[in-house]
């Protein structure tokens, strides 16, 4: 089975890089606290490593 994490946008998208913020909107995040569970692959975890500083990430019950 595969791992579920969540990810949750804990600082502001403004005056970031476009790039990490459509980075960030495609995995559904868009105003901080917002929360999404997902699948974790090697598409998610390049992701979350280019908006690192950005994020929480966590285990998903």
């Amino acid at each position: 089975m595969m791992e579920k994490i969540k990810i949750t946008l804990k600082k502001s998208l403004i005056g970031r890089l476009v790039k990490h913020i459509r980075t960030a909107n495609s995995l559904g995040l868009k105003k901080i606290g917002d929360s999404c569970i997902v699948t974790k692959t090697n598409e998610v975890d390049g992701k979350l490593a280019k908006i690192s500083y950005l994020v929480d990430v966590e285990a998903a019950d």
